[in-house]
């Protein structure tokens, strides 16, 4: 004769113990704020901004949002020309791009800090006015008036 299984057994489930959750928690929490790094922009355009004499520095860099504008990088060269382009976060743009681009950047702050948003520009020296306006007015169709230009000490 076989022998009897009983179908319900009599055994409760153990409780499962908690106690170590926070640490297992704050472990993976201080692990991720060492290896993550902030993002960082690949240049894609070559620039030398322009020598001035009257400098005056950006006091909170967290407001800046940057345009860059020179002539494709060598890597790019091949498909894009030698004609200056203009680099916004990490892509090439038209200037027809950069209302879209300011509501992006101006979203990502806080509502405080909306108003104090700046628009640095870095523009290489050789550049051509014309493609300087046509920024100029794109940034004023988004309403992005707190423009400054990246320059270096003049030697």
């Amino acid at each position: 004769m076989m022998g009897r299984f009983d179908r319900h057994p009599k055994r409760t489930m153990p409780t499962l113990n908690t106690a170590s959750l926070p640490d297992l928690i704050f472990t993976l929490l201080f692990f991720f704020m060492i290896v993550t790094t902030m993002r960082e922009v690949k240049l894609k355009v070559e620039f030398r901004v322009p020598p001035a004499t009257e400098l005056e520095r950006l006091e909170k860099k967290s407001l800046v949002t940057t345009i860059y504008v020179g002539r494709p990088a060598e890597e790019y060269r091949d498909r894009l020309g030698d004609e200056p382009r203009i680099q916004l976060n990490d892509a090439f743009a038209t200037p027809e791009d950069i209302p879209a681009y300011i509501e992006a950047e101006r979203s990502r702050l806080s509502e405080a800090d909306r108003p104090l948003m700046q628009v640095s520009l870095k523009v290489d020296e050789q550049v051509r006015m014309g493609l300087v306006a046509e920024i100029k007015e794109a940034l004023r169709k988004a309403r992005a008036l707190n423009v400054s230009y990246s320059v270096r000490e003049q030697e």
